[in-house]
């Protein structure tokens, strides 16, 4: 599965996984955005889903049971960012808006920040290529590439 993406002035880009933080990414004080569940299982059809969470709400089964795929936990910025170095970096984009997010924003083929009510910090600000207001916003990207392009066309 792939989602590829021709960049006027930037090339093309296979995008073969997404990469999620859940807590303030795709839920907020713990509970998953409304609609993400549905637009996260549409966007598995063409693009591997992974999602990442240090647990910070001890919900971990519900929020894997909302979104229906299973939760990699991981308590540190630097193991997101071996994650998607596992992946291989140039396939990769990923979403975030901690501290802990802007390694793997940062070394992405795309790295989206996504500003929710809890914030987005200024360095996985500084480190994304997109900056979306939802996480409804942020998965729309894929499952509608060409604003990925009229975005970052050069």
């Amino acid at each position: 599965m792939t989602i590829k993406i021709d960049i006027p002035q930037r090339g093309v880009i296979e995008l073969q996984h997404a990469v999620f933080d859940i807590n303030g990414t795709l839920a907020v004080d713990g509970v998953v955005v409304s609609g993400v569940p549905q637009r996260i299982k549409t966007l598995a059809e063409h693009i591997s889903i992974h999602l990442l969470t240090s647990g910070t709400h001890g919900n971990l089964s519900e929020i894997e049971h909302t979104l229906g795929f299973p939760l990699h936990v991981v308590n540190r910025g630097d193991e997101k960012m071996r994650y998607v170095q596992q992946l291989g970096e140039e396939s990769v984009i990923a979403f975030g808006n901690g501290m802990n997010d802007h390694g793997m924003l940062r070394l992405a083929a795309l790295g989206v920040v996504v500003a929710t009510p809890e914030g987005m910090a200024l360095r996985a600000l500084q480190a994304a290529d997109i900056v979306v207001r939802t996480p409804l916003d942020a998965l729309d990207l894929l499952l509608k590439p060409k604003r990925l392009i009229a975005t970052l066309r050069g």
